[in-house]
């Protein structure tokens, strides 16, 4: 209902303002985005003010895909109502900034939306508010990654300012869908009266693509056709065609030299009655062959799932079955592809972690048994934080297609309204990185933080040395969530209740469970440098609580990083485990600077009360502070000449000590290298911090030490002070650390 402010407003202007919401609705119905954008604007002109108006327009916005418009006046609209009249407008505030890669945005709306949604732990905004907070975690490093294959985006005659999407390749020729339109639906594509969905077809001579011809015989008045692709003996072909009510079946044709001949939709199995049935996908792998399709039919995870249909002869399909939680989820998997050469289905997902919108992902076909691991996110430049979608393989060429509406593509409207079809495909000549670059690559991905319950592992104990793997002990902590909802919003009630327990899940999901994705990203990482033969170093630190006393806590953080040692010799069945020993034939090897720090680093406004276990042991702020981090990696080749600069231990702890004391310590190393060492600049952080060191060049093979004195009169408390010293090992730093705690 529109509220007027000013009694002198013009009755005819606000009639005028119904007209043109009324106009703009009808438009929005009818899948007419850009007019309908178009008449809402010139309604805000006159009332901009309200809610409703604000909804309708971020809406259309968000269908013809003007997301950075849209982001913003969904936040006009939560700001103005907080999400008790619109319930979705957090929702889609969150997905705008989603797909404008605005990852940390995202993550705080992301919670918000969980927050508005509590009550409705089985909704899909609640389930869907939980996997894109893990996917926006995912984003934020996964966004730094890039592999060899290098972007093309087609040109015209194939490209143009409308929508060309769903390539694939028969023949010499590239296949594709294109739409000659302003609007469009991300799904099917929307038909209008004027425009449909067609399929064409460009021949390539010499690397170039010929002007495109339409496939006259798929095409039939009043619907779409999309989607196509030939049957392995290319006597078929099939394709999806559509109603304007996006009503979507499965049809094949017989191919008869270059006509397609005895058009019918595919029987009841496939196109069953009141589902749709679209982007079939049809190859024959060990001699059998399969139809893989997308279907919101009954059994179906969530919007468009995946199926296969294994057929009998070419006339008669197997019961579809669904290609399971490895690929499909709550949201739609669309447009597969598999590539029989590596067993690999390529699908496209808005719910897997990605980069925002539809992400292109392949998943491993197990022993060709339709049995799909886990989704693997295909990276940049396949992937933006907008609509990656039909992906195809040219197996001769080892070359992929896909259709995309990032920015950059053409357009006569909206940077993002349609898509083009890209192309990728490795370099004639692929350079390795050097192994400084690896070195770049790998710290990219630090820190890797790994978190612990109170006292773990092995509690009570002074042992330097843990019983227990990492990922042990990760399990253990999972299973105390419970636990954890419960202490911490002891006192609690309503609201604040829920909200306090809201804060601990996002705790485990955001730090916890995302602390062992980015540890087997890393490792994935780590183990390629190992096998070229690099000796890489390891910085692992540890962390604790104030909880229990100074001295103890460095033996607990010690038991920490010993978790983690445990845990990479069984990684993968031992795969690191030569390396950690030293005796890989490649000459590979993989150390670790430990250096345990205790609590020295933990805010000590944290509770140390152990009658106080709410604060001290399940409150957010003190299981921040349990952790170890893998902060750094170096790497050099046995056979290479670079210098090397060895430690037996890079901290100290002093233990208790009084205010006043100057502590000393002297720190050993070896140039271990063939090069001579030379040491330049020595930073500390703090002037109450100074060294000694008797030169500043090394030959290889030679030792020297840093004599540290540490001034303590302006320190107090748990404290340490960091000595920082560069040199001429490429691409290294290393820090000494002195710490005590500190009495009057």
């Amino acid at each position: 209902m529109l509220v007027v402010a000013s009694s002198s407003f013009n009755n005819s202007y606000a009639q005028s303002y119904s007209q043109l919401v009324e106009f703009a609705d009808e438009k929005m119905i009818e899948g007419d985005f850009y007019y309908a954008i178009e008449y809402y604007e010139k309604a805000m002109l006159i009332d901009s003010a309200g809610v409703e108006i604000n909804w309708k327009y971020a809406e259309a916005l968000r269908r013809y895909k003007d997301y950075p418009k849209a982001e913003k006046y969904y936040g006009i609209v939560y700001q103005k109502e907080n999400a008790k009249i619109y319930p979705r407008s957090i929702f889609w505030l969150a997905s705008m900034q989603h797909y404008n890669g605005k990852y940390e945005e995202a993550i705080e709306n992301w919670k918000l939306c969980k927050k508005a949604f509590k009550k409705k732990k089985k909704s899909y905004e609640y389930k869907k508010s939980q996997a894109e907070i893990k996917s926006c975690l995912w984003a934020k490093k996964a966004v730094i990654d890039t592999t060899d294959y290098i972007l093309t985006q087609l040109e015209e005659p194939i490209n143009t300012k409308d929508t060309e999407l769903a390539p694939f390749l028969h023949g010499k020729k590239l296949y594709y869908t294109s739409l000659k339109a302003d609007s469009i639906n991300f799904i099917e594509e929307i038909y209008t009266d004027e425009y449909s969905l067609q399929i064409y077809s460009s021949e390539q001579q010499d690397s170039i693509f010929q002007t495109p011809v339409r496939l006259k015989d798929v095409y039939k008045k009043g619907s779409n056709s999309a989607n196509g692709s030939y049957s392995p003996d290319g006597t078929r072909f099939y394709f999806s065609r559509c109603n304007n009510k996006y009503e979507c079946k499965i049809f094949v044709g017989r191919v008869n030299g270059d006509k397609i001949t005895e058009i019918d939709s595919l029987g009841d199995v496939i196109n069953t009655p009141g589902t749709i049935a679209t982007m079939p996908h049809i190859t024959e792998i060990d001699g059998k062959e399969y139809l893989f399709f997308c279907s919101n039919r009954k059994k179906t995870q969530g919007g468009l799932d995946i199926w296969y249909s294994a057929l009998r002869n070419e006339n008669q399909y197997g019961k579809p079955r669904n290609l399971g939680r490895g690929v499909n989820s709550i949201d739609d998997d669309i447009s597969p592809f598999y590539d029989t050469l590596e067993n690999k289905l390529y699908f496209s997902s808005s719910y897997h972690p990605g980069f925002g919108g539809h992400d292109l992902f392949y998943a491993q076909d197990k022993n060709k048994q339709m049995r799909f691991m886990k989704a693997i996110n295909m990276g940049i430049p396949f992937n933006t934080s907008q609509n990656d979608t039909y992906l195809v393989k040219d197996t001769d060429e080892d070359k992929f297609y896909w259709s995309s509406n990032r920015v950059g593509v053409k357009f006569a409207k909206n940077p993002t309204c349609c898509n083009d079809l890209f192309s990728a495909a490795l370099p004639l000549v692929i350079v390795p990185p050097t192994r400084f670059e690896s070195l770049e690559d790998l710290n990219k991905h630090l820190p890797v933080k790994l978190y612990f319950h109170n006292d773990e592992p092995n509690p009570r104990t002074r042992d330097s040395v843990s019983t227990v793997t990492y990922m042990k002990s990760y399990d253990d902590y999972i299973k105390l969530k419970p636990d954890y909802y419960k202490q911490y919003a002891q006192g609690l009630d309503g609201d604040a209740a829920e909200d306090a327990k809201e804060d601990i899940e996002d705790f485990f999901v955001q730090y916890v469970e995302q602390g062992v994705l980015d540890l087997e990203e890393f490792l994935r990482l780590l183990l390629p440098e190992l096998e070229k033969g690099f000796e890489i170093e390891v910085t692992v630190k540890g962390f604790a609580s104030p909880l229990a006393k100074t001295d103890y806590n460095i033996w607990l953080t010690k038991r920490r990083i010993s978790s983690l040692m445990k845990y990479l010799r069984i990684y993968k069945g031992g795969i690191l485990k030569p390396y950690l020993n030293g005796s890989a034939s490649n000459g590979g090897s993989l150390s670790f600077v430990k250096i345990p720090f205790g609590e020295y680093t933990a805010d000590q406004l944290i509770s140390d009360n152990p009658n106080d276990a709410k604060n001290s042991v399940y409150s957010r702020k003190a299981a921040l502070e349990r952790k170890i981090e893998i902060q750094s990696v170096s790497l050099v080749t046995k056979d290479s000449s670079y210098a090397k600069m060895s430690f037996d231990k890079q901290a100290h702890d002093f233990g208790p000590s009084k205010q006043g004391d100057v502590l000393t310590y002297e720190f050993n190393f070896k140039n271990d290298g063939e090069e001579v060492l030379e040491i330049g600049e020595i930073t500390s952080d703090c002037d109450c911090l100074t060294f000694e060191l008797s030169q500043s060049v090394f030959q290889a093979g030679e030792s020297g030490k840093i004599l540290l004195s540490w001034d303590t009169s302006s320190k107090t408390g748990i404290t340490f002070s960091r000595l920082t010293i560069n040199s001429n090992i490429k691409g290294e730093k290393k820090e000494l650390t002195m710490a005590s705690e500190i009495g009057d």
